[in-house]
Formats: structure tokens, sequence, C-alpha cells
């Protein structure tokens, strides 16, 4: 990835202008061949560009945007953030490809190329104890056979797909409706950090710029575009992360959707998106085979797998699966006491046969 450098002030610059939008910008850099050269041109070279409306070329030519440019590149360089432009190698194939891509975006952390193998995962702000579990477990599966998870950092379901990305020691990418020095939610602020040392946060947006609510379905086209598909997890009618899920589909990528129960209205979203054609998902299989990435499971019979287990231990795993499954049911399932099933689960994840997730929850792994 590039320093910020002078060519990069460039397209701060032409970006500050008012009026002069994405598909403004493309054309003028389109037609001129960079934006210095665009902030260069006379007003009767910017009326020669198709579709420029004199009003758009006097504000070009006579722009005074160094002043901004240049405290923004100060700023920027004082917060070891870089600047990444379309035109930079860095720039994610899987988002440049797509129909609106961000001009350029504010980087924290490091974007690689392993990071094309990406799946979105995002949802609800106000998961239930379900749907918390299931992405933990989705995205730590996921980032453990080596795809990078990409989500909004928002609260619920996004922060545990970044938490779960960030427990398999994987990567995650938080792509932010604001400026990338205004973290949002502020309780978020350590989890953001978290990502960008092992990841990166990222937005399209000016510094300082406020989490404004129009800014959010801007940022779920770049959360879709830097993925190969994307995953909704519990979801609402009315739900924002529909959005994203409009835009997977207009970029032509596969949309996923995890069932829920039926009469929750967090699962309404959801399981429409499963009547209209979404991939139903029961494990991070039905993901990885669907995109087409190895590290998928594949056949064979589990239970050779299984060493021998006592009764108690036995009774307890009968009941684990790959739903999440909390201590407290299983105490009563099993009628052990919590200290007599904490030492059972002990047990059976020192076999390999049990997961433990954030909470108290536990998954069988075989």
């Amino acid at each position: 990835m590039n320093d910020p450098s002078d060519s990069a002030l460039y397209w701060i610059g032409l970006n500050s202008i008012p009026g002069i939008g994405r598909v403004t910008f493309r054309r003028l850099v389109d037609r001129l061949g960079h934006p210095s050269r665009v902030l260069a041109a006379s007003k009767t070279e910017l009326m020669e560009v198709g579709g420029l409306s004199e009003k758009a070329a006097e504000a070009v030519s006579t722009a005074d945007w160094r002043p901004f440019a240049e405290a923004e590149m100060e700023r920027v360089c004082k917060a070891g953030i870089a600047i990444v432009t379309m035109t930079d190698p860095a720039y994610p194939r899987n988002l440049r490809q797509t129909p609106d891509p961000p001009l350029f975006l504010y980087v924290k952390g490091s974007l690689r190329t392993e990071d094309d193998k990406a799946v979105a995962m995002v949802g609800t702000r106000n998961p239930t104890h379900y749907g918390k579990g299931i992405t933990l477990h989705l995205a730590s599966e996921l980032a453990a056979a080596g795809v990078t998870i990409v989500s909004g950092m928002a609260r619920g379901i996004d922060t545990q797909a970044h938490k779960g990305a960030l427990a398999a020691k994987g990567r995650t990418i938080a792509v932010l409706g604001s400026g990338i020095d205004v973290p949002y939610p502020y309780e978020n602020r350590g989890l953001m950090e978290e990502i960008a040392s092992s990841g990166a946060v990222l937005s399209e947006n000016p510094l300082g710029t406020r989490p404004e609510p129009g800014y959010f379905p801007a940022r779920n086209r770049i959360i879709s575009g830097l993925s190969l598909g994307t995953v909704i997890i519990e979801a609402s009618a009315d739900s924002g992360s529909l959005i994203t899920a409009d835009y997977t589909l207009k970029q032509g990528r596969p949309l996923f959707a995890v069932p829920g129960n039926i009469v929750s209205p967090a699962s309404k979203g959801t399981n429409s998106l499963i009547k209209k054609g979404a991939v139903l998902v029961e494990s991070a299989d039905d993901i990885l085979v669907g995109l087409s990435i190895d590290g998928a499971k594949r056949g064979g019979d589990a239970s050779k797998n299984i060493p021998a287990l006592t009764e108690e231990e036995e009774s307890v795993y009968s009941r684990l699966s790959d739903a999440p499954k909390h201590i407290d049911a299983i105490t009563v399932e099993c009628k052990i006491s919590p200290s007599r099933a904490s030492i059972i689960l002990l047990d059976l994840e020192l076999k390999g046969l049990a997961k433990q997730l954030p909470g108290k929850y536990f998954i069988r792994e075989v």
C-alpha cells in the first residue's frame, strides 16, 4: 500500500469541490487522465468533457481546493492512515469491479491480495442469543478457512462477525459510515483498533465526518462490493442490512441468509430473502461451497473421529450441534450441576469435540 502522496492530494482536492460527485469525478478523470490535470484545466477545456455543465466547469476551474486538501493530507499522515485511490494496486479488486466503486479509500491497517477471498456478514443491531452465537460460529469457521470477514462495525451482528474472525485469528475488514477517525458506535473504538491491527478499517468519507444516517446506505455498497458474497443474519422486515442485500444482488454477487424463528420479528427479513431465492445457510460449508472457496468440509464419516466417551460425556455431547447452546440449557437437559457441566465441556474441548464461544455458548466440533 502506498503512503499518502501528492497524487492523493489531487484526488482529495477534486472530490472536495461542491457539486462534483462520483459520476462527474470519474468522467473528468477518464477524459483528462488524472485529477491533477482536471484541476489544472481551464473552463474551456473542461467544457469539452461530455455531459459536464457550465456550472460544474466553472466550479472546478475556480475552486480553491488546495487548503482543504493539504490540511486533510496532514491529518491523514499524523493519524497513520493511508489513502488508496482507484489507480493504486492495493485498491481491492472485488470493489473495483462494482458499478459504483469509491474514488479512493481512507485505510487504517492493511489491505492484502488475500482479502479478495472475502465474505460480508451483516444483520440486526439487536440480535437474539441465537443470532449472536450463530454469527460468532460462522465468522470463526470462515476465518479459519482463510476467508476475510467484512462488516460494518455496527452494534449487534456486525460486531459479532468481527469478533468471530478475530477469535479465529483471521482477517476482518470494517467499513465505516463516518470518517475513519470517528469510530461508530463509540463503544467499539477498542474493537476498531483490534481490527486495524490484524486487518483493516476503511471509509470513503473525509476525516471528521459524523455518522449521519445518509452515509450508511452508501457504506453498505462498499461492504458488499468488497466481498464475493453476503450473508444476512437476523434482519427485520425493514432492516438496514436488507440494503446491503440489494446491493449484493445489483453487483451480481451471491446472497446467503441464515433462517430464523418464524415468529421472531428479527427473522422476518432473512426468512423473506430465502423465499426470494437467497441461499439458505445451515453451516459455514454452505457458504464455502456456494462461493467455490477451498476449505469446505467434505463428506466422510465424522463418527470415526470420535474418541471413547464416558456416559456423562456422551450425554452432553449428544446435545451439542452447530447451533450454539448455552451452558444453562445443557445443565437442564442433562440434569447435572453447572460445575459438573463445565468440567465435562472442558474435557470435550480437550478431545476436540466441542468449542466454547463467548458468553458460555458451546457448539459441536465433530
